[in-house]
């Protein structure tokens, strides 16, 4: 393979579950600093983009993992590009334990965006040059196609949206989108199973004092649900999205 950056953590204690494990959120918040980092290796960190009023939204995502890492285990995500649009990129991204074993997979559409005029524009060059691109792919997974809303719900949460769930872009972050998602998932799920896989679509913005509606409901195969993150008193859709759940081995 060519044309990759790698990047290593160590696991930390916050990022933990009750079970020692690093939690889904942890996983993505990794996915998101790996690729930043990649970013300031081509020559614009994020907040020097900011200063520039662009930055990166990512459209959608999915993760695969086949187990989650432990506390103070080191993992290694190799993060590339796959293929560019004009205004659009695919990342590719394999995490690895420190021997180099697989253990999860993810990829995302991102697209390159001026914040000022709030519209994409086209990808800086020097990404173009520095990042070039690498067909080769993370996951067989089409993140194009469309997840409908929902319509009817099973379980359902509330919350408000407050300033720290808001990025350096005042923009609501997307992985506070994901925690929403999960914070419906029935306690019986979320006692016994693991998030194995999650698939995302992020359509529209919520903003500072909004109040989130996290609808879920059963899919059609076992122990999986489909999701959908609305504006409540509007029919304003943030996010859908579809998990599937595996067994806690014990």
């Amino acid at each position: 393979m060519e044309n990759y950056f790698d990047k290593e953590f160590e696991l930390r204690f916050f990022e933990m579950n009750r079970l020692g494990e690093a939690s889904p959120i942890a996983l993505l918040t990794l996915l998101q600093e790996a690729a930043a980092e990649h970013c300031h290796y081509a020559g614009h960190n994020l907040l020097s983009l900011m200063s520039e009023n662009l930055g990166w939204v990512l459209l959608s995502g999915v993760m695969q993992m086949q187990r989650y890492p432990l506390y103070k285990e080191k993992i290694i995500i190799r993060t590339w590009i796959s293929k560019y649009y004009a205004i659009r990129g695919l990342r590719e991204n394999i995490i690895y334990d420190e021997d180099y074993n697989i253990i999860g997979r993810a990829r995302g559409l991102w697209l390159f965006y001026d914040i000022k005029k709030r519209r994409p524009t086209r990808i800086h060059p020097d990404f173009l040059k520095r990042w070039s691109s690498y067909k080769s792919i993370s996951l067989e997974h089409d993140i194009s196609d469309k997840i409908e809303a929902l319509d009817s719900f099973e379980y359902r949460k509330e919350f408000k949206v407050n300033m720290y769930d808001t990025d350096t872009n005042k923009h609501v972050n997307n992985l506070r989108y994901l925690q929403w998602l999960i914070e419906s998932i029935p306690d019986e799920v979320l006692n016994n199973y693991y998030l194995y896989f999650i698939d995302g679509r992020f359509i529209s913005e919520a903003q500072y004092g909004d109040v989130i509606l996290s609808s879920t409901k059963k899919d059609s195969s076992e122990n999986s649900f489909v999701h959908t993150i609305k504006i409540k008193g509007t029919n304003k859709v943030c996010a859908t999205g579809k998990t599937i759940w595996k067994k806690i081995d014990k």
